[in-house]
């Protein structure tokens, strides 16, 4: 089973966070089967970078999405962020 989630690649005290397509029981710091975008907390603009297209084409294939990717997709389509 296929998830996507953060990946955390930051330094200590300034995270970055890409956000992947994964096998559910692999390691989350091993290899991913793709990146679909981006994510920075620490930028006031939160600079955000997100590939709705593959998202939608790995939640087609029955991928499940974690909470927090989740609602970076909702503001992302907001144009909140």
């Amino acid at each position: 089973m296929v998830t996507i989630k953060l990946k955390r690649i930051g330094r200590k005290k300034k995270p970055f966070y890409n956000i992947i397509a994964i096998e559910k029981l692999k390691y989350i710091k091993g290899k991913y089967i793709e990146k679909l975008g981006y994510f920075n907390p620490i930028k006031k603009s939160l600079l955000t970078k997100i590939n709705i297209e593959r998202i939608n084409y790995w939640s087609s294939k029955g991928a499940e999405i974690s909470k927090r990717v989740q609602t970076l997709i909702k503001k992302y389509k907001n144009n909140d962020i």
